[in-house]
C-alpha cells in the first residue's frame, strides 16, 4: 500500500468517526419533525405533541417477541410520572422532587445525576405540593427542568452541571410547578399550579434559553382593575368577571397542556379552572370568567394575545383545559384543516381550527351530565339545569378528575385515530354552608369552595378505559376497559401499535387499528409514566419509567386497591427490545394497610370532627381522601407514630420527617393536634 493510499484511508477513517460522533442539534426545525425517529427529543416527541413514532422495526406482527433489554434501579425515587427524552443514545428524565438523570440507553448505566434540593428550597410549599415532575425539555445541548418549588433550571446535557436558574413564582405564595417545560425559538416556557391552595392568579412565563432571563409573561385572568391591566386582553377579560374576584386570585393556572405551533408561530395554552372552583364565591353574579378553561393562542415571540376558545364559560366544576393539545392536519368538511385536538376534563372532544380558534366539532367521548351538547354556532355548551349545584348539591358526570386528565393521549396519522386514557367518574358537588360574604381564600391549605376530601372514595366508583377515537367522525372505534382508574399516557407508532402502562402494573401493546391486545408484561408496581421509543445503531427500543405516583393517589380506596404502598415497591427504568432476554426483577406482592386500633383510646366526637376538617385542608393531598393512603405517603391508620403523642408532635410540629417530604405545621394548636389524633383513631377503628 502506498503512502498516499494509507493517508487517504486514515482520513476516511477520521471522517467516518466524525460522522458517527456527530451530535444531533435539537432546535426548532428538529423539534418540528423529530427526524427519522431515532430520537425522542421532546415530551410529545415533536412539537405537535402527537406522541407518534415513525419507527416500525417493532410492529404488530412481531411485538409478541418484545422482551426486557435492561433495567435500571432507581432506589431513591418515589413518584415516576415523567416522559423520558432520548437523544443520541442517552435518556434524560426526572424523578421525585425533580431529581434529574442521564442514562446510557445501551446499557442502563447512570451517567450523571442532578439534585435541585427541592425540599430544602420549598419551605411551607411542601404542604401543598406532590413530589411529581412530568419531565425535562431538551434544546441545543441543554436539559431544562422545572422544580416543584417553582424554579426553572438549565443543565449542561453532557455533564449535568447547572448553567442557570430562575425563580418563576412568588415563594411567599402557595404556587407549585410540576409540568414539563416547552422550548421554542430560543425560549423556554413554564406555567404553575396552586388554584386550590391560594388566591392564585395563573400565568405562563417565557425565559431566554441561553441566560434564563424573562422574555415575556402572559396572565390567564385579570387582576385588580385598580392596578391597571397588563394588556388589552386582560382589559377585555375583566368585563366577564363580577365581584372582587382578584381577592380570590381568579385561577386559570397552567400546570400542563402547552403546545408550540410553528406553522402559525403561536403558543397554544390550555388554561386551568377557577380559584375557587365554585363560581358563586369567585364571581358572584356569573360571567364567562375569561380565560378560565380555555385554549388561548399567543404570539410566540411577544406573548401577545391572538385568539381564544373557552370550553367552559363561567366554570364551576374544576373542568380545566390543561390536558395536552395535539396538532394535526385533518380533512374536515371536504377541506384540509390545520387543527388542534383536545379532550379536556369536561368530557367533550374538540376539534378547533388553530388558524383562528374556530370551533369545528365537539362531541362527548365519555359520560357527561352537566351539558346536553356544544352549540356549534355559538361554540358554547348547552348546560343541563341544576348542574351548577344551584340548590347546594348535585351529582355530576364527570367529576373534578375529569373524563380525561393530564395523562397524554397520542395521535397516529396512519390510522387517523387518537388514543385516550379515559375514565367515567362522577363528582358530588356540595357547597352548603359556604357563605360568599364570609368565605376567604386559603393560604397553603386546600379549599376549592365546595366540600372536598373528607370522605373516602369507593374503589368501584369509576370505570377506566383506553379509547381509540376517530376525531373527524367523532366516534369510538374501539376501547378496552382498564383497571381503576389512574392509568398512564399512551404512545403510538408506524408499526401499527399503541403502548400504555396501567395502574395494576401491566405494560400493554395493542393493535392500533383493531385494538387487539398483542403483548403485555407485569412490571411489579403501578405505572404512571408514558413510554417512548427510539433507535440506536439501527435497533429499536422502548423505554418506560415504572413507579406509582401522581395526583390520583389521593383518591382513597380507589387508588389504594392495587396495593402499591408507600416505599414498599421498587422504582425502575425499563428498556425493551425484540428478543430481549432479561427477566422481570423480583418485586414484593401488593400490600395493604393494616389499621391499628388502640382499645383504651376514647374518641371524642367533637375533636374527631375538628380533626377531619383539618385533615381535609392540610393532609389529604398526601395521606389520601378519608385517610386511606394511595401510595404517595404512609397510611396514618397503621402508623405507630400516630399512636404516640410525643412522636406525633415531633413529626407534625417540629419537622422530624422533613427530609422525607413531610412538612412541619408549627402553628397547629394543642386542640389541632388532639383533633388529628382523634380523627386518626376514629378512621383506624372504623376500617380495621
Amino acid at each position: 500500500m502506498t503512502k498516499s493510499m494509507r493517508a487517504w484511508l486514515a482520513s476516511l477513517t477520521l471522517l467516518v468517526g466524525t460522522v458517527q460522533a456527530a451530535e444531533t442539534v435539537v432546535d426548532d426545525n428538529y423539534l418540528a419533525n423529530g427526524g427519522d425517529g431515532s430520537n425522542w427529543p421532546a415530551y410529545g416527541r415533536t412539537s405537535t405533541e402527537q406522541r407518534y413514532s415513525p419507527l416500525d422495526q417493532i410492529n404488530a406482527g412481531n411485538v409478541n417477541k418484545l422482551g426486557i433489554q435492561w433495567v435500571t434501579e432507581l432506589a431513591n425515587e418515589r413518584s415516576l410520572i415523567a416522559t423520558p427524552l432520548a437523544i443520541d443514545g442517552v435518556l434524560y428524565f426526572t424523578g421525585s422532587y425533580s431529581r434529574t438523570y442521564a442514562v446510557d440507553a445501551r446499557s442502563g448505566k447512570i451517567l450523571w445525576q442532578f439534585d435541585p434540593k427541592t425540599i430544602e428550597h420549598a419551605g411551607d410549599r411542601l404542604r401543598i405540593m406532590w413530589d411529581i415532575n412530568r419531565g425535562p425539555a431538551y434544546y441545543k445541548g441543554r436539559v431544562i427542568i422545572s422544580t416543584v418549588d417553582g424554579r426553572l433550571v438549565a443543565l449542561d446535557a453532557k455533564t449535568g452541571k447547572q448553567l442557570w436558574e430562575a425563580m418563576t413564582v412568588d415563594p411567599r405564595k402557595s404556587y407549585y410547578v410540576n409540568g414539563a417545560p416547552k422550548v421554542f425559538r430560543d425560549k423556554v416556557i413554564i406555567g404553575n399550579g396552586g388554584t386550590e391552595h391560594e388566591a392564585a392568579r395563573g400565568y405562563v412565563t417565557a425565559y431566554d434559553v441561553e441566560t434564563g432571563k424573562q422574555a415575556w409573561r402572559f396572565y390567564i385572568v385579570p387582576g385588580n382593575p385598580a392596578d391597571g391591566f397588563e394588556n388589552k386582553a386582560m382589559e377585555m377579560a375583566a368585563k366577564t368577571w363580577n365581584g372582587e374576584w382578584w381577592k380570590h386570585g381568579g385561577g386559570g393556572n397552567v400546570w400542563n397542556g402547552m403546545t408550540y405551533d410553528a406553522e402559525f408561530n403561536q403558543l397554544l395554552i390550555g388554561t386551568g379552572n377557577g380559584s375557587p372552583w365554585n363560581q358563586k364565591l369567585r364571581s358572584p353574579g356569573g360571567g364567562d370568567n375569561l380565560f378560565l378553561c380555555s385554549i388561548v393562542a399567543v404570539d410566540a415571540d411577544t406573548g401577545e394575545y391572538k385568539w381564544h376558545y373557552q370550553t367552559n364559560p363561567g366554570e364551576t366544576w374544576d373542568f380545566n383545559a390543561n390536558m395536552d393539545i395535539v396538532l394535526a392536519d385533518v380533512q374536515y368538511g371536504g377541506k384540509p384543516i390545520k387543527a388542534l385536538l383536545q379532550a379536556p376534563k369536561n368530557g367533550f372532544f374538540y376539534i378547533i381550527n388553530r388558524a383562528n380558534g374556530e370551533l369545528l366539532s365537539a362531541e362527548k367521548f365519555g359520560k357527561v351530565t352537566w351539558a346536553e351538547r356544544i352549540d356549534l354556532k355559538t361554540g358554547r355548551p348547552v348546560e343541563i339545569k341544576g348542574a351548577r349545584y344551584e340548590d347546594g348539591e348535585e351529582l355530576v358526570w364527570p367529576g373534578p378528575w375529569g373524563a380525561h386528565n393530564w395523562h397524554a393521549m397520542s395521535y397516529n396519522p396512519d390510522t387517523g385515530l387518537v388514543y385516550i386514557p379515559a375514565w367515567d367518574m362522577p363528582g358530588l358537588y356540595n357547597d352548603k354552608g359556604f357563605d360568599p360574604a364570609k368565605w376567604q381564600s386559603p393560604h397553603f391549605k386546600v379549599d376549592p369552595g365546595v366540600a372536598f376530601g373528607g370522605e373516602d372514595v369507593p374503589k368501584d366508583i369509576g370505570q377506566a378505559r383506553l379509547l381509540a377515537w376517530d376525531p373527524v367522525k367523532q366516534k369510538k372505534v374501539w376501547s378496552h376497559d382498564l383497571p381503576p382508574v389512574w392509568n398512564a399516557g399512551t404512545m403510538t407508532t408506524k408499526g401499527n401499535l399503541v403502548f400504555q402502562g396501567r395502574a395494576d402494573g401491566e405494560f400493554v401493546a395493542y393493535d392500533a387499528t383493531k385494538g387487539d391486545k398483542l403483548w403485555s408484561m407485569k412490571l411489579g408496581v403501578g405505572i404512571s409514566s408514558a413510554p417512548i421509543t427510539y433507535s440506536i445503531d439501527g435497533k429499536q427500543y422502548v423505554s418506560l419509567l415504572v413507579g406509582w405516583g401522581g395526583g390520583g393517589t389521593i383518591l382513597g380506596s380507589l387508588a389504594a386497591q392495587h396495593g402499591w404502598k408507600y416505599k414498599m415497591h421498587p422504582r425502575r427504568l425499563y428498556t425493551f427490545a425484540l428478543d430481549g432476554k432479561q427477566p422481570v426483577p423480583p418485586s414484593p406482592p401488593p400490600a395493604f394497610a393494616q389499621p391499628l386500633d388502640v382499645p383504651d383510646f376514647k374518641i371524642d366526637a367533637k375533636l374527631a370532627e375538628h380533626g377531619k376538617d383539618l385533615f381535609a385542608r392540610s393532609c389529604l393531598y398526601c395521606h389520601g381522601a378519608g385517610m386511606v393512603a394511595g401510595g404517595e405517603a404512609p397510611d396514618l391508620r397503621e402508623s405507630t407514630i400516630a399512636t404516640d403523642r410525643n412522636a406525633f408532635e415531633a413529626v407534625v410540629l417540629k419537622g422530624a420527617k422533613l427530609a422525607n417530604g413531610m412538612p412541619r405545621f408549627a402553628e397547629l394548636t394543642t386542640q389541632d393536634i388532639e383533633g388529628l389524633m382523634h380523627f386518626i383513631r376514629l378512621r383506624a377503628r372504623e376500617t380495621k
